[in-house]
């Protein structure tokens, strides 16, 4: 989990939430030679430029390199296909809004094969964001101007303050921070290990300013981590042993987010609501919208997990 008074990050291996994260090897489009990305400003505002085509030989250099600096934005699709075209249209869009912020890469795949071998892409259009040469999300198919909008908004925040930034870019003094010392002694309290102090910490801010949405989401983790120190090392093994024991499968679930397998948590508690009622169903649900809230709304796991729960219910 994340230190409370921060929001559990989009990344390959839990939040985010990409069927390909980790599992695409790259490395077979480094080989080529390339020039390193363009590093002057190409736009009315200077930057990057929002949009490159890009081939086999460019693809180490605009998406491998690029992705270091900014979120590169693989929009892998063909002019045979008018749902591809129309998707780089409405992408194209975007990244002039963007203003750099983000790189759209655009690859026709029938002219380059080999970049849509690499990503393993069985449809087209089929477009992933790749952060520090890695994918990091990925979707298939049209989606709305609003889709596209929050998954790309999750992305940015999934990448912020880890790559390098647009290149030429102004380093900006960095406003000294001024430490609120109610802050400081909820977060010394959780270094100590003594949960409920800090969770009365946070607690004390709320109830003084209950708009303080920092604190909110701060003491909803501090209650998460207070809670599963006292969950069984076996708790996911005894689950899985009785798939009829709600609270052993409740508690399998803040096992498995603990240890950073919030798609897992999450699937055993939708799984569960779908062949309970009444109170067990009351509860798995009530845990399940808890462990949404540790995470930003706009995570793509956790609107992909309200759409499975809303048909589980349903």
């Amino acid at each position: 989990m994340t230190r409370p008074g921060s929001r559990p990050p989009v990344r390959p291996s839990a939040a985010v939430p990409a069927s390909i994260a980790g599992a695409v090897d790259l490395s077979v489009l480094k080989d080529r030679p390339a020039p390193a990305p363009a590093a002057e400003p190409a736009g009315e505002g200077g930057g990057l430029a929002p949009i490159v085509d890009v081939t086999a030989a460019t693809f180490e250099a605009e998406v491998l390199q690029r992705s270091t600096q900014v979120p590169v934005i693989v929009d892998l699709g063909s002019a045979r296909s008018p749902q591809s075209q129309a998707l780089t249209r409405q992408l194209g869009q975007l990244a002039v809004e963007a203003g750099g912020a983000w790189v759209l890469a655009r690859v026709d795949v029938d002219s380059n094969p080999q970049i849509a071998q690499a990503f393993g892409v069985q449809a087209i259009p089929t477009v992933v964001a790749v952060a520090a040469g890695q994918p990091l999300a990925d979707f298939q198919g049209t989606q709305s101007d609003e889709q596209l909008r929050q998954w790309l908004q999750a992305v940015e925040q999934a990448t912020a303050g880890k790559l390098t930034g647009p290149p030429g870019a102004a380093a900006a003094e960095p406003e000294p921070e001024i430490e609120d010392p109610r802050i400081v002694a909820a977060e010394e309290a959780i270094d100590e290990g003594d949960f409920d102090k800090a969770a009365a910490a946070y607690q004390a801010i709320i109830d003084a300013e209950p708009k303080n949405t920092d604190a909110v989401a701060a003491l909803r983790q501090v209650r998460f981590l207070a809670r599963v120190q006292n969950i069984a090392p076996d708790a996911i093994e005894t689950a899985d042993a009785d798939p009829a024991n709600v609270q052993a499968r409740i508690e399998a679930a803040d096992a498995e987010m603990a240890a950073q397998q919030p798609e897992q948590a999450f699937a055993r508690l939708i799984d569960g609501i779908k062949i309970s009622a009444g109170d067990d169903r009351t509860a798995l649900r009530t845990r399940l919208l808890e462990l949404f809230e540790l995470f930003d709304a706009a995570d793509p796991l956790v609107v992909s997990a309200r759409r499975k729960l809303a048909s589980a219910l349903y």
